[in-house]
């Protein structure tokens, strides 16, 4: 299961990479990775391996820049990646999707009323969507450093608020993060039953 993430991960990776680079414009990794949020080790990592596949070939401009090109190999590559991910993609919401509803109707059950979110991605919004499906409120959304952030029109407080302690049942709500939010969470002093995340992210 690990491994078949972890080359899910690198695919990604690889297809953000690639969709990146294919307009041959020069640049640096640095700005690669400035663009997609990633270290500029794992950019270099990542592009070594698309060259040496021969999906990418680079090309020296002046000053130590250069412009990184994809092959006929390449755009055949990125079309495929394209196509598995979007795939990946459609699948993940409508697991996600099933196991947020759920999740809120096991808290409806035992009487829970209101909820707050923490964390802030795709998979938030998902689990967005599935909340409207119930009679659940949702009265605040939490992340780290959320000072600009927003959240469907709603602001998102820091995480390290106070008032995250006060609510009653904080549902995590990024897979990537899960984990680590639920660890963070737990080194606040949140009791671990007032921590919820779907079945699919457990373990």
């Amino acid at each position: 299961m690990n491994a078949d993430h972890d080359k899910s991960e690198d695919d990604y990776r690889s297809f953000l990479l690639m969709n990146e680079i294919g307009d041959g414009e020069a640049g640096s990794q640095r700005e690669l990775a400035g663009r997609l949020g990633i270290a500029v080790g794992l950019v270099n990592s990542y592009m070594k391996n698309l060259v040496a596949k021969g999906y990418v070939r680079v090309k020296a401009f002046p000053r130590n820049r250069y412009a990184y090109l994809l092959t006929p190999q390449g755009i055949v590559e990125k079309s495929r990646l394209a196509y598995q991910h979007l795939t990946y993609f459609n699948n993940l919401y409508k697991i996600t999707r099933q196991d947020y509803l759920a999740l809120f109707s096991a808290l409806r059950k035992d009487g829970v009323r209101e909820v707050a979110f923490c964390g802030v991605d795709e998979v938030a919004e998902i689990a967005y969507l599935s909340l409207q499906e119930t009679d659940l409120r949702l009265v605040a959304i939490f992340d780290e450093a959320a000072s600009e952030k927003a959240f469907f029109q709603r602001p998102v407080e820091d995480i390290t608020s106070e008032r995250l302690t006060e609510i009653g049942n904080v549902v995590v709500t990024s897979l990537k993060r899960g984990e680590a939010l639920r660890a963070q969470l737990l080194g606040m002093g949140l009791p671990r039953e007032c921590i919820h995340l779907p079945a699919g992210a457990s373990g």
